[in-house]
């Protein structure tokens, strides 16, 4: 089974970085995405606002963006925390 997931947003939201208990650089996200999208024969606007975490280096790099700055991001999504909700889990980023 693939659970690989792309998406193009902005970062809206991003935490202090934080450490995991093992040491691991880790920022929790939220970003934004707008676009239009093909359903049915009929043109739709889509918006969406997703959780989102990125550990390590790339955690590191992106607590260095600027709020607002689009991205193209990469990687899975997993329960929450708690099994709350989705989260999107980054694994590799590119400016957009």
């Amino acid at each position: 089974m693939n659970n690989l997931w792309t998406l193009s947003a902005c970062i809206a939201e991003a935490q202090p970085l934080r450490h995991t208990p093992a040491g691991l650089p880790a920022l929790d996200l939220r970003l934004e995405h707008e676009s239009q999208q093909r359903e049915a024969g009929a043109d739709r606007q889509v918006k969406a606002i997703v959780k989102a975490v990125a550990f390590g280096a790339l955690a590191e790099r992106l607590s260095r963006q600027a709020l607002g700055s689009p991205w193209i991001f990469r990687g899975f999504l997993a329960t929450g925390r708690g099994g709350k909700g989705l989260v999107f889990h980054i694994q590799d980023i590119q400016q957009n």
